[in-house]
């Protein structure tokens, strides 16, 4: 017989029209990302004709413009009685920018497009996850089932990708990057019309203090940082961010330019995780309510480590399908537990905390650009890869350096 506490989330979901809701706009979210993200890199270089280099220059600055902006932004919604106001802006603003993306093939016009709209936009992933973590406590969930409640809220987030790059391709095999990033603007529009017509106002909770009281609940960010733990953390995970964003660049590169597929192949790949990514998720989130959870994060960086160097050696479509099963555990861990795992530094903090987890995937974003840019000519598809490899090592080994820290922060 189950476990109640492993059917009480479905149980839950299935009868709160507000969950049900909040799951739905994180679905549509979703598949915004899911139009764009697999497919930049290519974008970047074939249709607007910029160099490795000058793309990573434009995504870097795009990404610092979303650091400093949501940083602002996710300050301002833990002081304010509703975050709604954050989403709805940041839903219009990406629309406008994607529909900027569509028509503009001038890099510095897309710069300035991309670093003004997409970087208010960005607030919208950190702020959907906070918006989860305030409704979760106006429901008095179980503060032990949380992160399991808000594992659901990330499937239905990867939910999207099951069928969003594969559907993205075949958009753009007919209306080329032009049709895809309109579709992903009317995504967003219809994001903001779900939060602005069917989700609640949900004050943010500001009851509660980081465990230990090493941080108030009124510090600012560069005090955030102060704490060993939570800088450990953040630099670990940026780390862990440099070589994903350098292995989500470089794997359709990998699979049209070194093994002859093409988009089609690319759309396959990046669908194939997200199905195995929904089940993952609800057991990790299981996992989560029994073991701590930096003991999860640290194994998974290693399994992240195995999967890149997997990558670095594939000679077929075949195998890059087979090895993207392992990618999908690895981002029910990175792109699940660990947002529970920075919001339980700041309880009192969600919009903060969140970015926070957020802006150390900007930051290992930028910096994943920049070195992809950097490293390609040296050293190949397969090589950059292998760098990938040693940065989630390295980001483990940090983790595992600050556990002691981490454990008396909990």
């Amino acid at each position: 017989m189950k476990d109640p506490s492993e059917i009480r989330p479905i149980r839950t979901f299935l009868t709160n029209a507000k969950l049900r809701t909040l799951l739905l706009a994180s679905t549509v979210l979703g598949l915004s990302y899911a139009f764009v993200m697999p497919f930049m890199s290519l974008f970047g270089t074939r249709e607007v004709k910029m160099s490795p280099f000058g793309f990573g220059v434009f995504m870097t600055v795009v990404s610092l413009s979303g650091v400093a902006l949501s940083t602002w932004l996710a300050r301002h919604s833990d002081l304010t009685r509703s975050r709604r106001p954050v989403l709805i802006l940041g839903a219009v603003s990406g629309a406008v920018g994607y529909a900027g993306y569509a028509y503009l093939r001038q890099p510095i016009l897309l710069t300035a497009c991309g670093a003004l709209f997409i970087g208010l936009s960005s607030v919208t992933f950190s702020q959907i996850f906070a918006y989860a973590r305030d409704l979760l406590a106006d429901h008095d969930i179980e503060p032990r089932h949380v992160p399991l409640y808000m594992n659901v809220f990330r499937s239905a987030f990867a939910l999207a990708w099951t069928a969003g790059p594969a559907v993205a391709a075949w958009v753009m095999s007919f209306y080329s990057f032009t049709g895809t990033f309109l579709v992903a603007a009317g995504c967003l529009l219809t994001f903001g019309a779900i939060v602005l017509m069917a989700l609640p106002e949900v004050g943010p909770r500001r009851d509660a203090a980081l465990p230990g009281g090493a941080v108030p609940a009124d510090a600012t960010l560069a005090q955030t940082l102060r704490t060993p733990a939570i800088f450990a953390s953040f630099v670990a995970f940026s780390l862990y961010f440099v070589a994903s964003t350098m292995g989500m660049l470089n794997l359709p590169l990998l699979l049209v330019d070194t093994i002859g597929q093409t988009e089609r192949e690319v759309g396959i790949a990046y669908s194939v995780a997200p199905c195995f990514e929904l089940p993952f998720m609800y057991y990790i989130g299981l996992l989560a309510t029994r073991i701590r959870h930096d003991r999860i994060i640290i194994v998974t960086l290693g399994l992240a480590a195995a999967y890149y160097l997997g990558l670095s050696a594939v000679t077929s479509p075949y195998h890059v399908y087979g090895a993207q099963i392992l990618s999908a555990l690895v981002v029910s861990v990175t792109g699940g537990v660990a947002i529970t795992y920075f919001q339980d530094f700041l309880p009192g903090q969600a919009g903060t905390a969140t970015n926070l987890y957020s802006s150390a995937q900007r930051i290992g974003s930028m910096a994943g650009y920049l070195a992809f840019g950097l490293l390609d000519s040296s050293f190949g598809h397969r090589g950059i890869f292998v760098v990938c490899a040693a940065l989630a090592l390295v980001a483990g080994i940090l983790l595992s350096s600050w556990r002691p820290a981490m454990a008396a922060a909990s």
